[in-house]
């Protein structure tokens, strides 16, 4: 005798719309208790900055400005994770010695993107994946996406 379990067609409707939606942002589903669920957690943590960041597309930068409207490029990271829940330090130097390191291999959307010079780092954006980062570069200019210029970058996971 085989057991059937019979799914209400709502829940199993929402459960394929969220899995659609996590795919289309890159997301991974997966099951309570697997041994990525931190790693999960993080990377939710990462796709919140990530649209917060994109939401302030054309923000003015102003220098040691931390949002709501205008930024600098770590105040723009400071503002997507605090955002998202997390809490990260005001300078891209404090940022990038307060996270995870990882290798280009290993970033995914919303890690963060530190730009280095001689052992330090000048500046920080947000991946957008496809060799892109959100940023807040310079005076004149606003938040807006653009492809990573240098290879001089290091990637750091938000914890």
């Amino acid at each position: 005798m085989s057991a059937h379990i019979r799914v209400p067609s709502v829940l199993s409707r929402a459960g394929a719309v969220s899995a659609l939606t996590l795919a289309a942002v890159g997301g991974t589903v997966l099951a309570p208790g697997g041994a990525s669920e931190a790693q999960a957690a993080s990377s939710s943590h990462a796709t919140k900055a990530l649209s917060v960041a994109v939401s302030k597309k054309g923000a003015p930068y102003q220098y040691g400005a931390a949002g709501p409207s205008r930024f600098d490029c770590s105040g723009l990271t400071l503002y997507s994770y605090k955002k998202a829940g997390k809490t990260l330090p005001r300078t891209a130097q404090q940022q990038y010695n307060k996270t995870r390191h990882i290798s280009w291999s290993k970033r995914q959307k919303g890690d963060l993107v530190f730009f280095h010079s001689g052992g330090g780092v000048y500046h920080v954006g947000l991946y957008a994946g496809n060799h892109k980062v959100w940023h807040s570069p310079k005076p004149g200019s606003g938040v807006k996406l653009e492809r990573i210029w240098t290879k001089n970058v290091w990637y750091g996971q938000v914890r």
